[in-house]
């Protein structure tokens, strides 16, 4: 049976680039050899390395004052790389942290075993938004702030770049980069792990403007110095090959589709779909995000309720009932339970559709019950 995968990560690639890399797996470009056997150092390898570079920077516009990296580790790799290369940057290496769901708790946790860090706004007690950008204390002698785009376990995104000043705005986009356009200009560095909307698991794209190299502490281990890798052109120590040529594909296939300003407006109609039976059939789907504005187009994660009150035993007939229709990897996250529908790049207007049409009929059957 043919399934449409709603994972979070790793999650659904393009079938034209898995038929392309299945093609491709034992004689890459009648070289004999596949990527994974390639030398990271050979011509061949190189080739692929620097288009895909060059793709990365065409599809989001990159200026020349940036680098463009491909490091392993993950984005929670960079959670401990981007204090040891940033922390140092202002005398009182410290910096601020907007904390807006799970992955940026953990990236602020671990941030503070290498300086200071103050969180913009009070903890708050259940991710369901952002506070409003007047109630932020932004500290303007920080050595950066911190912020994750989109928060794939809680579905909070941000639809605005924060106006940090004179002080780097770092972003984790490891679930929303390339989904929509944006000017990277405004961020001293950007990272995103690979495997929600431009690869699979395993590499980890690192975007960092120039002047914030030469920075890390004397502690910073070789591998996660910017500085080094940047120098040695992301091949200090052998990179993840065959994850940077299955980026290559995924960008190719982005580039053929139309490029961001085609997967932004695909985003933004997929997720409407999935939010119009949320707010249509509320409250026996109750979506997790109360503030509207601050709904992820990526991870939509809701709960199914009766009475009031979420119902674990309805979301796992939900679940049940979604599998046997070939709908896999609903099942929320495990801290916060529930359903989550994860609409990346490679799933289709189609496919959400389908899913919204089996919530329909799926709330339509028990409301006659």
């Amino acid at each position: 049976m043919k399934v449409i995968n709603f994972a979070a990560g790793p999650a659904k690639l393009p079938e034209t680039v898995l038929e392309q890399a299945q093609k491709e797996l034992v004689n890459f470009n009648n070289t004999g050899m596949s990527v994974m056997e390639m030398s990271h150092r050979s011509s061949d390898f190189i080739k692929i390395l620097d288009k895909v570079e060059l793709s990365v920077r065409k599809l989001l516009n990159i200026p020349e004052n940036y680098k463009v990296l491909f490091v392993q580790g993950g984005g929670t790799g960079q959670f401990s790389a981007i204090p040891l290369n940033l922390m140092r940057r202002s005398a009182k290496k410290s910096a601020d942290y907007i904390v807006s769901g799970s992955w940026s708790a953990k990236a602020a946790e671990e941030a503070a075993k290498y300086g200071s860090v103050r969180r913009v706004y009070p903890k708050i007690k259940s991710y369901t938004g952002i506070p409003e950008f007047s109630t932020w204390e932004l500290d303007p002698e920080a050595s950066y702030v911190y912020y994750c785009a989109n928060e794939t376990v809680h579905g909070v995104e941000f639809h605005f770049i924060p106006d940090t000043g004179d002080v780097p705005l770092v972003c984790d986009m490891s679930s929303n980069i390339m989904t929509a356009e944006i000017d990277v200009s405004k961020f001293g560095l950007i990272f995103a792990g690979a495997q929600k909307n431009i690869g699979c698991a395993g590499v980890t794209l690192v975007i960092i403007r120039e002047d914030l190299l030469g920075l890390a502490s004397p502690e910073c281990p070789i591998v996660f110095d910017f500085q080094t890798i940047a120098g040695n052109n992301s091949l200090y120590n052998t990179p993840p090959t065959y994850g940077i040529y299955i980026m290559g594909l995924v960008l190719d296939w982005m580039t053929a589709e139309g490029g961001i300003a085609e997967m932004q407006k695909r985003s933004e109609e997929k997720a409407k779909i999935i939010y119009d039976v949320l707010d249509e059939c509320h409250p026996f789907y109750r979506a997790m995000v109360t503030d509207s504005k601050s709904r992820s187009r990526m991870n939509i994660p809701f709960r199914l309720c009766s009475k009031g009150e979420a119902d674990e035993a309805l979301e796992k007939k939900f679940l049940t009932e979604a599998s046997s229709r070939g709908f896999v990897q609903l099942k929320g996250h495990r801290s916060v339970g529930g359903i989550r529908a994860s609409l990346y790049n490679a799933i289709t207007r189609d496919e959400a559709q389908t899913l919204a049409s089996f919530m329909r009929e799926f709330y339509a059957k028990i409301m006659m019950q």
